[in-house]
């Protein structure tokens, strides 16, 4: 019966933030676009393994196909540390 009564609650099963959300500027074009980072999916274990790496290839709309790289460093509580970026620069974050 508690398992009727978790799988059927309204309660959210996480109450802390899911995701990571930037926005870039394309460098080529001008188009701002959105990023999203799943701190519970996307995150990978980083070489020295005190911390989190993600790295995120954006393309924009159908104008421009330049490609923008981002690199995020979380901390092991998933609080960002370090970002970088090519061909665009960081908008908000």
């Amino acid at each position: 019966m508690n398992f009727f009564k978790k799988l059927f609650s309204r309660e959210p099963a996480r109450s802390a933030k899911r995701y990571y959300i930037f926005q870039v500027k394309c460098n080529r074009c001008g188009e701002v676009i959105e990023g999203r980072v799943d701190l519970d999916n996307d995150l990978s274990l980083n070489d020295e393994g005190d911390g989190y790496l993600v790295r995120k290839g954006l393309l924009g709309s159908n104008r421009c196909f330049q490609q923008i790289e981002v690199e995020l460093k979380f901390d092991p509580a998933r609080q960002l540390l370090e970002k970088s970026i090519a061909g665009g620069e960081f908008v908000t974050s």
